[in-house]
């Protein structure tokens, strides 16, 4: 009979070795549905990005802390419950983000890179080798930009597009919403400008679908009366030709919200700001139709701030976890969407909220969520906490 390697027998037994690891929290194996404290990380942080790499550990990298924007970067190792720091980045970053590419490198792009509100947005861009754990510049933005999304395309290039730049003599006093696009080619380390969107918006989602397309929807764009307002509209972004196709416009505007491509091919979005205050409502879109369909409304508003607030677990449900309530508290509430029959379930809290922090899922099935903070926008509760959630 032949046996498994043994990496793999160690990828499906997580809650066992976490018990078992030295300076793990030793407890007994975590009941379906419930959250367990793992290792915090050696510094606090929110608005950081986590990156699950081939190898099975988790990167996480930049984020606001008490002291402004960081560069340094830690490892979660799922097999004692853990963090290890890693090199640093070249320069401060948050609002980036962060893209596994094919070689298994991870490339950083764009953010805020300065003390205070996003005082200063950077074009720069960086990878990061598991390898070496070193990072190593590369090819810089043509337009500075955070608050964007960055999608890995079929082909292996990078599709950056959106966001805010600063535009006012780059010195911090106003900033300014992009419809522009960039591709990236990791063999060269390049960027070229590509078909702008029909609408400028930051704070959007970004889903690649099956058929190779990027479909982009909601966000917020910048009014007539000098702030922002969020949108319904979507387009989709065809790699082929390089130009933007509008679809059909969701039924309800949000920006901030979060959104999981389906087993289906279909595209969950959920919560996120309406303009006033956070919205429960959740909507599916149907890439034959280009049109969307209203689907069950989460138990309690919600609104995120970050990307990876989602993550579809193995048996096709949909996790959504902490995020914000009206009052910009965290929350520590998690649900369950069901793709099958169209309404989200409570499942297990966190042991304490958070909001403002990405969601990982491991190779075991497992979730990772890592800092993060207790209230929107300030910097001075961010954490270092971490918990595992076993489905």
């Amino acid at each position: 009979m032949k046996t498994s390697h043994p990496l793999r027998r160690l990828l499906v037994l997580p809650a066992i070795l976490l018990a078992l690891a030295p300076g793990a929290t030793r407890a007994a194996a975590p009941a379906a549905g419930a959250w367990t404290v793992t290792g915090s990380m050696h510094e606090a942080r929110s608005f950081q990005t986590a990156t699950l790499l081939p190898n099975g550990l988790v990167l996480v990298a930049g984020g606001d802390s008490t002291n402004g924007w960081i560069a340094g970067a830690e490892l979660y190792h799922p097999h004692t419950g853990s963090w290890a720091n890693t090199g640093s980045m070249h320069d401060p970053r948050g609002q980036n983000t962060a893209t596994l590419l094919r070689d298994g490198r991870v490339l950083v792009v764009g953010g805020c890179d300065s003390y205070g509100d996003c005082e200063h947005i950077t074009a720069g861009a960086e990878l990061y080798d598991p390898q070496t754990g070193k990072w190593t510049r590369t090819g810089s933005l043509h337009q500075p930009r955070a608050f964007h999304t960055a999608t890995l395309l079929s082909d292996g290039r990078v599709l950056v597009a959106g966001g805010v730049t600063i535009d006012c003599g780059n010195n911090g006093s106003c900033m300014g919403i992009l419809a522009g696009a960039e591709l990236y080619d990791p063999r060269t380390g390049v960027w070229t400008v590509t078909g702008s969107m029909h609408q400028a918006r930051s704070r959007y989602s970004a889903t690649l679908l099956s058929d190779g397309q990027v479909l982009v929807a909601g966000g917020e764009y910048d009014n007539s009366a000098g702030g922002t307002s969020p949108l319904a509209s979507a387009e989709l972004y065809n790699p082929r030709t390089g130009k933007w196709a509008l679809t059909g416009s969701m039924h309800t505007v949000a920006q901030g919200q979060a959104t999981t491509l389906l087993p289906n091919g279909m595209v969950l979005v959920d919560g996120g700001s309406g303009g006033i205050g956070f919205i429960a409502a959740s909507e599916v879109y149907h890439p034959r139709t280009g049109t969307w369909t209203i689907t069950g409304s989460l138990h309690a508003p919600r609104g995120y701030d970050t990307g990876q607030t989602a993550a579809l677990l193995g048996n096709g449900k949909v996790l959504v976890v902490g995020g914000f309530d009206d009052a910009q508290n965290a929350l520590a509430s998690a649900e369950l969407y069901n793709p099958h029959t169209g309404a989200w379930t409570l499942t297990g809290s966190l042991h304490a909220a958070h909001g403002n922090l990405p969601m990982t899922v491991l190779a075991s099935g497992q979730v990772l969520i890592a800092g993060g903070s207790r209230l929107a926008n300030d910097q001075s509760t961010s954490l270092a906490s971490a918990e595992i959630y076993t489905p």
